[in-house]
């Protein structure tokens, strides 16, 4: 140890422990042990709440239930190339899907049953694929199939999802002029749902007057979410990060600049639940499985549907769903926050909005039991004293005529056995008036930031103020952790900004482009990434900034590439030009040819862009034209049209698209992807090859030069010849 360096007394400690201790085995040689798919618990509770109608429908129950779940996965509808990439899908996909379990399976390929289109997914937009995920990952000859999902699901153009998650965002019923909010959004697949029905009329709304707020209590969540969503590019998403069961009052301004609490037209209570609805995805929860859980989230379930309640517009709709199946987290919320709405609420029914789904209605009539199961109550009377603070009241079923009145025989419950699926239920309430416990106070919404900016700040024994992120101890550091870092600033152009002014003249921009919808995420003079949110976007986080975290907003449209030989420094970025092209004007396009765009495609080396002497006569024409910058590659075909970013250089066009958006055009242009296709098996095997190579040359070398040795030992009882006069002024050498 160094000398003046104090020992960690808790390493040492640590150190100590592990040398004189027993040793650890080592299980990494040993088979993964399957789970085993039994809990008594789970088996006896909802046997006893009958959550089937036979016993024979409960014995496919539980068959299903401890089943694995298949693959489904959905195509993303409102892109232009949607019905190309389905064709696609249900011709080439398919065929090879089918070869590919044929030899997995060692079965002929007309015994392999082909992927079922769910009956109910609008417009036939999605696909249950009769394999698991651990099928799709470990299968070799699966592995063209896994190859386009991971792919396709990057650029935005599929996304995989449990069939019974698409379900709340279909009966939402979003349209694209309503305000959305998805109060406990992470993972991200619901939401993009949300932002593809806000999107589902391009020919109408060049950018929807409608936006989709979603929220997240966890911050390390909140960047799944954005990274899922981001996906779709969508100017019209705000991610925010708050508890859900206090999400506080927004602000909105109308045109007239009157001020109004925000009220949301549509809101997703898709609650935090025990998840027993996911055992065929999720086997690990049959051994961690018990009531607890259940008793535990109840309290956060109700207060997270009231809040929603509360933020909801008179004649908005709500859908609150979980996936679980037990009725202390679906029937027993509901009709709590429907007694205490006392009329305002309504629960509707809606099956016409996904024909063909089989589900069974809500239950009027459940019991309550133990931990384990070995005491069951049906009313609060019978529950002891001990567990008074665990069993409430208000988890019992109401009275039978108090629960004729609210139907909760409208909710769905979907169940494994009924369509190969997971659990899941779904309920749908309209808010037919304003509750009485509904709090829409603006002025006391006005006078926060007044309030903040009077604080006086907190500083330190120097004089200087304290800042959260700067201090490493204490309080700070507890809040940091749970409540993640300081965001950067959203900085909004203002009414003269040079930049805009020389991005609008080189692009020649549309004047129906509002500059005030361009932000930057520094505060710097040198913008390096300009985003682009639309208009209602940027009035909630103008008005709301310092009321809610904000973690992100705003599609990427414009970034700086200073180039010597270019006039203007910034260029397009793929991802915004879903929105900025509309706005575009003439001066940078150019429409190619489908040879022209294929090539450009596969050229993957950025330092060897292709002459435009290679290109087309008309492309190297409308070239001539264009001075160097950034630019709009268009192609034109029977069923889709293509909008790609590209360069001219000085003699030179290349596209601007990232691997996977480059896979995406390649396949929907029907051209050789053979290029792109990595086999990670075979990856593999010649990776093990050359290390057995390398293995066997060092084994070799390593046995030549122990004979070398050898052969010196044995020389040395030869008879030594004299040395020549050199070598016997040679220093002696040890051997």
């Amino acid at each position: 140890m160094a000398r003046g360096k104090k020992q960690n007394p808790f390493a040492a400690r640590k150190r100590q422990k592990r040398e004189n201790g027993p040793q650890r085995p080592d299980r990494r040689s040993e088979p993964y042990e399957e789970t085993k798919r039994d809990n008594v618990s789970f088996i006896k509770y909802y046997h006893l709440q009958k959550i089937c109608h036979t016993e024979e429908e409960w014995t496919q129950f539980l068959e299903s239930i401890r089943d694995n779940l298949p693959t489904t996965f959905r195509v993303t509808g409102f892109k232009g190339e949607a019905k190309a990439l389905l064709n696609i899908i249900e011709t080439q996909l398919f065929t090879e899907y089918v070869r590919a379990v044929a030899e997995l399976h060692q079965k002929p390929p007309e015994q392999v049953e082909r992927p079922l289109c769910l009956p109910w997914y609008p417009n036939g937009l999605a696909y249950q694929l009769h394999l698991t995920r651990k099928d799709i990952r470990r299968s070799e000859p699966l592995c063209r199939l896994h190859n386009f999902l991971i792919v396709e699901t990057t650029a935005g153009s599929i996304s995989r999802q449990e069939a019974v998650s698409m379900i709340p965002p279909i009966v939402l019923d979003v349209k694209p002029t309503d305000k959305v909010l998805d109060m406990c959004a992470a993972p991200g697949s619901k939401t993009a749902q949300l932002i593809e029905a806000l999107h589902a009329s391009p020919e109408e709304h060049k950018i929807p007057p409608g936006f989709v707020l979603a929220n997240d209590v966890d911050n390390n969540r909140c960047y799944m979410l954005v990274h899922q969503a981001k996906r779709l590019n969508s100017p019209c998403l705000l991610v925010t990060n708050h508890d859900s069961s206090i999400f506080p009052n927004l602000l909105q301004s109308s045109e007239d600049g009157a001020k109004a609490v925000l009220k949301f037209d549509k809101i997703l209570c898709d609650v935090p639940c025990s998840g027993d609805g996911t055992l065929r995805k999720n086997p690990d929860i049959w051994t961690k499985w018990n009531l607890a859980q259940a008793y535990n989230l109840h309290g956060i379930q109700y207060r997270i549907v009231r809040r929603g309640a509360e933020m909801l517009e008179v004649g908005g709709r709500l859908v609150y769903s979980t996936c679980s199946l037990n009725p202390i987290e679906n029937e027993a919320v509901l009709q709590r926050i429907l007694k205490d709405a006392d009329g305002a609420l309504e629960l509707v029914d809606a099956g016409h909005l996904v024909p063909g789904l089989k589900y069974n209605p809500g239950m009027t009539d459940w019991k309550l039991a133990t931990k384990e199961v070995d005491a069951v109550y049906t009313s609060f009377d019978e529950v002891p004293e001990s567990l008074h603070t665990i069993i409430r009241p208000a988890m019992f079923p109401l009275p039978a005529e108090d629960m004729a009145k609210i139907n909760l025989n409208k909710c769905m419950r979907i169940l494994p056995h009924l369509q190969d699926t997971g659990g899941f239920f779904v309920a749908v309430i309209v808010k037919r008036r304003q509750l009485s416990f509904e709090k829409n106070d603006v002025q006391d919404l006005l006078e926060k930031p007044a309030k903040a900016a009077d604080e006086e700040p907190q500083l330190d024994e120097s004089g200087k103020p304290i800042e959260a992120k700067n201090v490493p101890w204490g309080p700070q550091r507890k809040r940091r952790r749970l409540h993640g870092y300081k965001e950067d600033p959203y900085v909004f152009f203002g009414d003269e900004d040079a930049d805009y002014n020389a991005i609008k003249e080189f692009y020649q921009l549309d004047e129906s482009l509002s500059k005030r919808c361009l932000l930057t995420r520094c505060v710097t003079a040198k913008k390096k990434n300009i985003y682009y949110c639309s208009e209602p976007i940027r009035k909630l986080v103008v008005g709301n900034e310092h009321n809610i975290k904000i973690i992100n907003t705003g599609v990427k449209t414009f970034v700086r590439c200073e180039n010597r030989h270019t006039v203007h420094p910034y260029r397009l970025a793929q991802e915004g030009l879903q929105t900025s092209n509309a706005f575009m004007g003439s001066s940078r396009r150019i429409e190619v040819h489908r040879d022209d765009l294929v090539l450009l495609l596969n050229c993957t080396d950025p330092t060897k862009p292709p002459s435009t002497h290679e290109l087309k006569q008309a492309t190297q024409d409308r070239c001539s034209e264009l001075g160097v910058g950034s630019c709009i590659l268009k192609y034109v075909d029977e069923q889709f049209t293509l909008f790609v970013v590209g360069w001219r250089g000085t003699s030179s066009l290349r596209a601007y698209v990232d691997r996977d958006e480059t896979i995406h055009i390649l396949r929907l242009l029907g051209a050789d992807l053979s290029k792109f296709e990595v086999n990670k098996y075979e990856e593999a095997k010649k990776a093990a090859a050359a290390a057995a190579a390398a293995a066997a040359e060092a084994t070799e070398t390593n046995s030549g030069a122990e004979n070398g040795a050898n052969g010196a030992v044995v020389g040395e009882a030869a008879p030594v010849a004299a040395p020549t006069p050199m070598e016997a002024d040679e220093p002696a050498t040890e051997s």
